[in-house]
């Protein structure tokens, strides 16, 4: 029994874990190695206004600009004024943030600029920030006392007492599969919070790491809890292109320092697009991308910043440096090979500002949740704060509600008395596979109606083979990752087919302007309904 049950071991759920009180119990579970997940692999950093020549209110009005009239005015305001405690909470907790020292032989936060934003207010750890942050934090967690840390852990779904036949609904915890130990256990808590990311893997070319299929959302989504903009992946305009660089981003900061997208016979295209040039937010630079290559018949763009001194690269761009070099390239002498990749998932769980859900004492924070910042499309640098504010936020809450009591409620084991071993684990590698690909053609940077058709048929079709596979056989990681994939892939498909404009990072040839009537309007599926 634990009074917080925390499912997700990055930023969010670790910046929660470590506000908490000592007095209280908390287990984390991570469904992979503790630090794998999308924050370890975050290169430029967190954004938050920590310069003099900068303001809040500025900070606030790039995020609106980036968010193409979805963004949620409160939420943008609370996260933006909440942005500086952010970064001294994690420099208190030691996080190398990359300094500039002054004459006087004191020094503060270096600060890069990303695109959309209009100052530099990017606090960074040269291009490794996420690494930094989350390899800091979980030492910290590991040295607490009351906090469990589960690694290996995937959880399948929650329990809440609906499902057990009460009126209310209520969350008392999550039954969990011990991948090592292939045995499922129940893990009842006072309070549940999903923090497990995105769902970027539902692509076939992604920038996010194995674990990013959407599983948080997909068990909220099952408990009865609404999501909303769905429809709005986004897609970082330069992966390294390359048959081995699997999911090798190169930082939206390179953009930022003066790096220059180019054709294959060296000519810049971005400026044709955006008077921001490489500077614009990264759904018109990635749709920018994705045009030419499509226009073109080619493979890939260029990004260069050889222009540069290799020293400055190589202070401020060391890992990418390393990266490329790994690949046969030196991003000092030569342009680098890049294509966009699904990189974040913008919409999520429908949550207030205390990250409360539509479930009693079931939380959401990080990208599985949609808090209304992101708006059509995210700001870089945007989502880490996102982490650290919410993380905070959904900590006070518990604390000011308190140790509630748990209902008596007996909870039943997990049966698997009626399954077993699947002799056709195959399927599911072909199911997986066949999800990311017909996502990748039919529901990526630009769509169109019959392809989002198409999609939903093929999907339907899927989910009802899935859930049969499901019901018979005993669950897998595997399997329990394709179940929640596929689910999410439908509620994006639903979504996209649910606006009918282009905004953001959703984009349709069927309705290529944006419908003003449609400002302010989100894109919200309901359980009930479906």
């Amino acid at each position: 029994m634990y009074d917080v049950l925390i499912i997700g071991s990055g930023a969010a759920g670790l910046t929660l874990a470590l506000s908490l009180p000592k007095n209280m119990q908390v287990a984390v579970l991570s469904k992979q190695e503790l630090s794998e997940g999308s924050t370890l692999y975050a290169q430029g950093g967190i954004s938050a206004v920590l310069d003099k020549a900068d303001s809040i209110e500025s900070h606030i009005q790039d995020t609106l600009d980036a968010g193409a009239g979805l963004c949620h005015e409160e939420t943008v305001r609370y996260v933006v004024e909440n942005g500086p405690a952010a970064i001294n909470w994690l420099d208190e907790m030691g996080v190398p943030f990359t300094r500039e020292k002054e004459e006087d032989g004191s020094s503060h936060l270096h600060l890069t600029r990303e695109g959309g934003h209009s100052h530099r207010r990017v606090a960074h750890a040269a291009d490794a920030s996420g690494h930094a942050i989350e390899t800091t934090l979980l030492n910290r967690a590991k040295n607490r006392a009351n906090i469990t840390l589960f690694e290996h852990h995937i959880a399948i779904d929650f329990i809440t007492t609906r499902r057990l036949g009460a009126a209310e609904n209520r969350c008392l915890g999550a039954y969990v599969l011990d991948r090592q130990q292939q045995t499922v256990k129940t893990f009842r808590a006072t309070y549940s919070v999903i923090a497990s990311g995105g769902s970027s893997k539902v692509y076939l070319y992604t920038s996010n790491p194995d674990g990013s299929s959407g599983d948080g959302i997909a068990m909220g989504w099952r408990v009865g809890c609404r999501v909303a903009n769905m429809e709005f992946m986004q897609f970082h305009p330069t992966c390294l292109y390359h048959p081995h660089a699997k999911s090798s981003l190169i930082t939206e900061a390179v953009r930022g320092e003066g790096g220059k997208l180019r054709l294959p016979d060296g000519r810049r295209f971005m400026p044709e697009y955006d008077k921001r040039a490489e500077l614009a937010p990264r759904d018109i630079v990635a749709r920018a991308i994705d045009n030419e290559m499509k226009k073109r018949g080619i493979d890939c763009v260029y990004l260069d910043i050889s222009h540069k001194p290799k020293d400055f690269i190589l202070e401020h761009f060391p890992n990418v440096y390393q990266n490329c070099q790994k690949f046969g390239y030196d991003m000092a002498t030569e342009p680098v090979p890049v294509v966009p990749a699904a990189h974040y998932t913008s919409g999520g769980i429908m949550t207030d500002l205390n990250g409360h859900t539509d479930v009693d004492h079931l939380y959401c924070i990080g990208e599985a949740a949609f808090t209304g910042l992101h708006g059509a499309n995210r700001m870089a640098s945007n989502s880490l704060l996102e982490c650290i504010v919410f993380g905070h936020a959904v900590s006070k809450d518990i604390i000011k509600r308190k140790q509630q009591a748990q209902p008596d409620i007996i909870i039943p084991d997990w049966d698997e008395s009626r399954v077993t071993d699947s002799d056709e684990r195959v399927v599911i590698n072909h199911n997986w596979d066949e999800v990311r690909r017909f996502m990748w053609d039919y529901v990526g940077i630009v769509r169109t109606t019959k392809r989002l058709e198409r999609a939903r048929n093929r999907m339907r079709l899927l989910l009802s083979e899935i859930d049969e596979y499901y019901a018979n056989f005993r669950v897998t990681g595997d399997l329990i990752e394709l179940r929640n994939l596929s689910l999410v892939a439908d509620l994006i498909i639903q979504s996209a087919l649910q606006r009918k404009e282009s905004r953001g990072l959703h984009y349709t040839l069927d309705y290529p302007e944006t419908n003003p009537e449609l400002d302010n309007v989100d894109s919200i599926l309901d359980p009930i309904r479906f």
